[in-house]
């Protein structure tokens, strides 16, 4: 498929918004960065751009980015471009086969040279005794600032990656796998607490969050997209500024139009709006996510409940409720 069709059949998708939905490219089996594909990432960003677009457009690497990639990233002028470099400080190769080294570097030269996109340090996965000491938090609290803003969150333990770690004879990190990323309540303590500044009243952890909409959406000076405002719990760590921002756009849609809009996408069962979330049935991700997107307010499945201080985390590693 040509760079074209790919863009052709992105835009022409029942569930893509114009200047709405938030666009991943490139961002599964492979790294946009490698040289033998980074052009055509940016020959998706480019024609994207063309159209006038002004969606969010995140781009996830590992890789190498030089000045001149930079100098690319920049040329853009609609897309609110975002380059997330994943950095896990993970040094087992069999589990992270890329250096990590190569990241923090491409992380300073995005953030030395970003004048129209942003970057954001993209700590992760976070897997207690592999890379979670005091000396791996020190180093995320150097990285981050090189960054407009950091995330950090945990591993997706599932039944493919468990098995990856027996084949390769690993050490598996939990007992148990998971159908949503864990992230143990004491490697997240930890973290709050190296990245704390009592002093600061604006930043009291600085640009540090916990979802990635969060952290893009800080980047670039716009309330979250995703609506997180309404999981409460999640914001505690926000900067003021952005807990401000987001509290004066969050607002409960309508029940009836979301319900008008939920039923014609085929949602089954009662229809309802918490002060968290639009809670359906009979949904997956696709649709959910559009209706997330449309009216700014988180929307989940009522039979695979968040559970408050977990949200999109599975239980492993916290108390049991």
């Amino acid at each position: 498929m040509s760079d074209e069709a790919a863009v052709d059949l992105l835009t022409g998708h029942r569930y893509f918004q114009p200047h709405t939905t938030p666009i991943q490219v490139f961002n599964r089996a492979t790294d946009p960065m490698l040289p033998v594909v980074k052009p055509h990432p940016f020959s998706v960003l480019r024609l994207l751009d063309e159209r006038g677009l002004t969606n969010h457009v995140l781009v996830i690497t590992r890789w190498r980015v030089d000045p001149a990639d930079c100098a690319v990233l920049n040329s853009f002028r609609n897309i609110k471009l975002t380059v997330l470099v994943t950095h896990s400080g993970i040094d087992h190769a069999g589990i992270e086969p890329v250096d990590s080294a190569i990241s923090a570097t491409s992380l300073r030269t995005l953030y030395e040279h970003a004048d129209r996109y942003r970057t954001v340090l993209y700590w992760r996965p976070i897997v207690p005794g592999l890379n979670d000491s005091d000396a791996h938090i020190q180093r995320a609290l150097e990285l981050s600032q090189h960054a407009h803003a950091t995330v950090f969150t945990g591993l997706f333990f599932r039944q493919q990656i468990a098995a990856y770690y027996r084949d390769h004879g690993l050490p598996e990190p939990y007992e148990d796998t998971a159908r949503r990323k864990i992230m143990p309540e004491e490697s997240e303590q930890r973290i709050l607490r190296a990245f704390h500044r009592p002093a600061d009243q604006q930043l009291p952890w600085g640009p540090l969050f916990r979802k990635t909409s969060c952290g893009v959406a800080y980047a670039h000076h716009e309330a979250d997209y995703n609506g997180h405002y309404g999981i409460r719990e999640l914001c505690d760590i926000c900067p003021l500024a952005q807990l401000n921002l987001c509290r004066e756009t969050w607002r409960a849609p309508d029940l009836a139009a979301v319900t008008r809009q939920a039923r014609a996408l085929g949602a089954v069962g009662e229809v309802t709006i918490t002060n968290r979330a639009i809670m359906v049935e009979g949904l997956d991700e696709p649709p959910r996510y559009f209706l997330q997107h449309t009216y700014g307010y988180q929307v989940h499945d009522r039979n695979k409940p968040h559970h408050y201080r977990r949200h999109g985390r599975a239980d492993i590693g916290w108390p049991a409720t």
